[in-house]
């Protein structure tokens, strides 16, 4: 049977995640993290796109992203390409490195683009990782919650959908992942 046919709208966001084959680690260590962000930015000069969040995991990361030029899967197929390439390099092995096609979701309204954000950013809080979630260096949180901009993020995307000033939307963001972080606390309980 085929594969069903992905299907790119250029000005929607979508949740995009990618997960280690056998859900085994794709980051075994500071260097892979730092390494495959550092393609994403390679891949960004010659294919630009837009990461609203991102939150990369031991064996899995998720993206939310646009990209108005090259179908979504163009970007997916580089980015993975060459991660993949890298990790079987370092770690001397040969195979598939992801598990299957990356997942893709596209982003429908604004309550959708936060939902979908603050989930990103509260899976390492979720996974017992950390404590709070702007503690996680390999997520866009941080960023969120501390620096007013940062070159390879387009937070705006977000921020867009809360209303007031840019201090406003900052901190009403900040309460909306907070509020989910209480919603998932008490449904574990």
């Amino acid at each position: 049977m085929a594969r069903k046919r992905r299907v790119w709208i250029p000005d929607f966001f979508y949740h995009i995640v990618s997960r280690g084959n056998r859900r085994d680690a794709l980051f075994h260590d500071d260097s892979d993290f730092k390494i495959f962000l550092h393609i994403l930015r390679q891949i960004h000069k010659k294919n630009p796109f837009e990461i609203a969040s991102y939150c990369l995991m031991t064996n899995h990361y998720h993206l939310l992203m646009r990209s108005q030029k090259q179908p979504i899967s163009k970007v997916m197929a580089l980015l993975n390409k060459r991660y993949a390439d890298y990790y079987n390099t370092k770690n001397k092995v040969t195979g598939h490195v992801f598990e299957k096609r990356f997942y893709d979701k596209i982003i429908n309204t604004n309550l959708d683009m936060l939902e979908v954000s603050a989930y990103i950013h509260l899976n390492p809080l979720e996974a017992g990782m950390v404590k709070r979630p702007e503690l996680y260096q390999w997520s866009s949180y941080r960023y969120y919650v501390h620096v007013s901009s940062h070159p390879h993020l387009n937070m705006a995307a977000v921020f867009d959908c809360l209303s007031g000033s840019k201090l406003e939307k900052r901190e009403a963001y900040q309460r909306f992942v907070k509020e989910k972080k209480k919603k998932s606390e008490t449904t574990i309980s």
